[in-house]
């Protein structure tokens, strides 16, 4: 197992100091063709079909991080801080501590390298302030990535966020994702996923996907959700996941949630189904939404 990182902070002064027409480029060539392999399976091209087209810079941006064309002398104070040493060695140990626990549980993972790096995300954006100004992904098997505005509350988070990443990123080695995921995956995923960096970091470092959700709201949330199950499509799952804010924003149809109820309810779910059959997290993590959620079907009632 080998974890590599591309160390983004030198990457963000070359774009910095950089005249503005080299700014995209850099950040496409440098900074995001090691994860060429994850745009790939995304269908997130590198380079715009036509001037203003969708491409990897566009899309970035509308998950909530920084776009190079900004990246000038008013960032310098945050690609130092950025490059905080102490950060990015927590995240790498992070990340391979998540991945050897499967190991120690007698699960040998498929994909024995990984590329991981930390970007800046754009203080400005709605998804970057819903989440509290960090976040991740690492759904692609093999890419780990996170991205915050580097307070010094946000550097002690990230190395829980990646956690959860990195579950991700073991659960799709054995579970095949495609473009029709329903809601039941989705749910299943995030609260696996929340359930292990919380197992590896204890309970108090819940990120803010879960707690934000009013308690009081949940048995709404839960009957909201267990219809919508089956619902498949990302334009169509948004909602149910993220809530109707993020949906609205990008055009896509409301069912009537607030934000990340999805994640909430799939943390919950999930800690009720390990609680409830004693499973250890690493081997529930490789097994199917429909297996985990025939276990607990009492949980929507509850």
């Amino acid at each position: 197992m080998k974890v590599n990182r591309v160390y983004s902070p030198d990457i963000y002064r070359k774009i910095m100091l950089a005249e503005q027409d080299k700014k995209d480029d850099i950040y496409r060539y440098d900074m995001m063709m090691p994860f060429k392999g994850k745009w790939d399976i995304y269908h997130i091209p590198m380079t715009p079909k036509y001037p203003g087209g969708y491409d990897i810079i566009m899309a970035n941006r509308m998950f909530g991080l920084a776009s190079p064309s900004d990246i000038d002398g008013s960032y310098e104070e945050q690609i130092n801080d950025l490059a905080n040493d102490d950060m990015w060695a927590a995240c790498q140990d992070s990340i391979e501590k998540a991945l050897i626990r499967f190991y120690d549980n007698g699960i040998d993972l498929k994909t024995e390298e990984y590329t991981f790096s930390i970007l800046l995300a754009d203080p400005k954006s709605p998804y970057t302030i819903m989440n509290d100004g960090y976040c991740g992904d690492g759904g692609i098997p093999g890419f780990i990535m996170g991205w915050l505005i580097p307070t010094e509350e946000n550097i002690k988070r990230l190395p829980v966020a990646l956690a959860h990443e990195t579950n991700h990123n073991v659960r799709y080695q054995f579970i095949k994702w495609t473009n029709d995921v329903n809601v039941a995956e989705m749910i299943v995923s995030e609260g696996l996923a929340e359930n292990y960096a919380t197992t590896i970091f204890g309970k108090e470092h819940l990120g803010p996907w879960v707690t934000k959700t009013d308690m009081e709201l949940m048995p709404l949330i839960k009957e909201i959700i267990h219809d919508g199950l089956e619902v498949t499509g990302f334009d169509n799952i948004t909602s149910y996941l993220y809530g109707d804010e993020m949906a609205e924003m990008r055009q896509f149809p409301k069912v009537g949630l607030p934000y990340c109820a999805g994640y909430a309810t799939g943390y919950y779910l999930v800690k009720y189904y390990l609680e409830k059959t004693g499973m250890p997290i690493e081997k529930a993590t490789i097994l199917p939404a429909d297996e985990i959620l025939r276990e607990v079907p009492e949980f929507w009632e509850m």
